[in-house]
């Protein structure tokens, strides 16, 4: 039961129930307590959103860097082309299916929320997308450079992002979606938008298996061997993200799981399993894409433009390369994007990190899944471009 209540999807789902709840029976004064809380964590976790861009970019363009070779240049690729491959067929999706859910965008019989009483303003250190500029540019001169000291200074950066993301941002979660889901049930729209939370639920776990086979299949196809002599073995590795959440945690059974397959060569293994899964989050990208097509409907009574959808996606993938492979890592490394380049606002952001942490474990899952993918394509790459194998023991067996 302790390891219960440590479980952040069970408090972010008890977070969910208990705002709903109080949203329904609490009067106008207390509502005016629960909206001024709420803009404090939403001020507070937006002025960490540079901090995390700048944490989570440049320390991993760096490490990237300090290895360069033609087959990490093949990795990152297949990476990025995966993720905004997913991104551009989930923006396909939701353009076709969102318009057709049950999503009621009028206002009639909404009650208004009470003003904040008072606003705690905690301006950003910079834009969103200065911090994304500063990070690609950062990363690459520390590499063009060579300076180890900065590449050092770097990484302890990130350790230190990472410590205020896990004791400051994820404990502050829970208490901000249960103040916006209080807010959304005592103006009305949770009551109303409940079936259509289950739907794009459903919609993107049906998404992941298409957008896995798909990999599979083509890596299958390029490399001319079995893909399902990959895939077998990832069920242990698969369960395991959906208990974890996390892919860097997921990460030794993901090295078994993949060093049982037949065809594919260990050193790509023991080379493409850790970095793809760091760099490597399909099922992430995918997820959030249709979320915030669903929230920009429900919230703001359309979905967001071709064009803004577009950019979106190219640097959400961009993001995911960058993101950690740990819960939320994705959603919460592009939250400048969500707010930069959607323009969402705290109840958008809100909701969003809300339905992404319910589903976050097949996200994950997915990501890890299709890590194996893309090694069989690695592993045909390096075969076709005659690069000798090294004498790599299989990993974790």
């Amino acid at each position: 039961m302790k390891n219960l209540f440590k479980s952040l999807p069970f408090r972010l789902l008890l977070g969910i129930a208990i705002g709903v709840v109080c949203g329904l029976i609490f009067p106008e004064s207390v509502m005016k307590v629960i909206v001024t809380l709420q803009y404090i964590m939403g001020q507070l976790i937006t002025f960490c959103v540079p901090l995390i861009i700048i944490g989570f970019i440049a320390p991993s363009i760096t490490k990237l860097g300090s290895n360069a070779s033609r087959l990490l240049l093949v990795a990152v690729s297949i990476a990025y082309i995966s993720s905004v491959g997913a991104a551009f067929a989930s923006m396909g999706a939701g353009y076709a299916l969102i318009p057709h859910l049950s999503i009621d965008t009028s206002v009639e019989g909404l009650r208004d929320l009470p003003a904040v009483v008072f606003q705690l303003d905690i301006p950003q250190i910079m834009s969103v997308m200065s911090a994304l500029a500063l990070s690609i540019l950062l990363g690459l001169a520390v590499t063009w450079t060579k300076s180890q000291r900065f590449a050092e200074l770097l990484s302890e950066f990130q350790n230190i992002v990472l410590a205020i993301v896990s004791k400051v941002v994820i404990p502050v979660l829970p208490f901000y979606i249960a103040a916006t889901f209080c807010n959304l049930s005592y103006e009305g729209m949770i009551t109303r938008q409940l079936p259509a939370f289950l739907q794009i639920i459903v919609i993107v776990i049906v998404g992941h298996y298409l957008w896995m086979a798909l990999l599979y299949a083509i890596a299958g196809a390029y490399s001319r061997k079995n893909p399902f002599e990959v895939i077998r073995h990832y069920g242990p590795a698969y369960l395991t993200a959906i208990g974890t959440m996390s892919s860097a945690a997921t990460l030794a059974v993901a090295l078994r799981c993949a060093g049982k397959s037949s065809v594919l060569r260990k050193d790509m293994v023991a080379f493409g399993t850790p970095l793809f899964a760091n760099i490597h989050l399909c099922g992430s990208v995918l997820t959030e894409v249709f979320f915030v097509m669903t929230i920009g409907k429900i919230l703001y009574g359309e979905i967001p433009s071709v064009g803004t959808m577009v950019l979106f996606c190219l640097l959400l993938g961009i993001f995911a390369i960058g993101a950690p492979g740990v819960p939320g890592g994705t959603v919460m490394a592009s939250l400048g994007l969500i707010t930069g380049v959607l323009l969402f606002k705290n109840d958008g952001t809100a909701l969003m990190l809300a339905i992404f942490a319910l589903q976050d474990s097949f996200g994950t899952a997915c990501n890890v899944t299709g890590d194996g993918a893309l090694t069989l394509f690695l592993t045909g790459y390096a075969e076709k471009h005659g690069i000798a194998e090294t004498d790599e023991q299989s990993p974790l067996q």
